[in-house]
């Protein structure tokens, strides 16, 4: 498995903002969309950070409510950690724990194809785990 046959089976639809935008806006579009992290791109549509639910609890706690009127790029985690589509399953776990990410963007040719996060891929390796279970039942059976 790897994380181009993710995200054709969730999708590779990204949610994107720009860092001239508030943490309010990027709270109200998480809340809307029901995810936990957008991709920060510049006016190329080039990546530049990650915002997180995480990002934003922090500054709050840093610096009161009143972070909320400000922009994303003060808060935002600049040129986040990416990975290629040809990533594996296990080299994509081994990334989000190392680097201790729930999130991270897929880059094709340097341009965003993607967003992983950790739930796309434990889902994807509980999918397999329970697929390698049915195929040990089924030779067990015909043993």
């Amino acid at each position: 498995m790897n994380v181009a046959r993710i995200l054709a089976r969730k999708g590779a639809e990204v949610v994107t903002i720009a860092p001239g935008r508030t943490l309010l806006q990027v709270a109200e579009e998480l809340t809307r969309r029901g995810i936990g992290a957008l991709v920060v791109v510049d006016s190329d549509d080039e990546v530049v950070g990650l915002i997180t639910e995480r990002d934003i609890v922090g500054a709050i706690a840093r610096y009161g409510v009143e972070a909320l009127c400000d922009e994303v790029a003060r808060f935002m985690t600049a040129d986040p950690m990416s990975i290629a589509e040809d990533h594996t399953l296990e080299a994509t776990m081994e990334a989000m724990t190392v680097e201790r990410r729930r999130h991270l963007p897929v880059l094709r040719g340097g341009r965003l194809a993607g967003l992983v996060s950790i739930g796309d891929v434990v889902k994807c390796r509980i999918d397999e785990i329970e697929a390698e279970r049915q195929e040990l039942r089924a030779y067990i059976a015909t043993a």
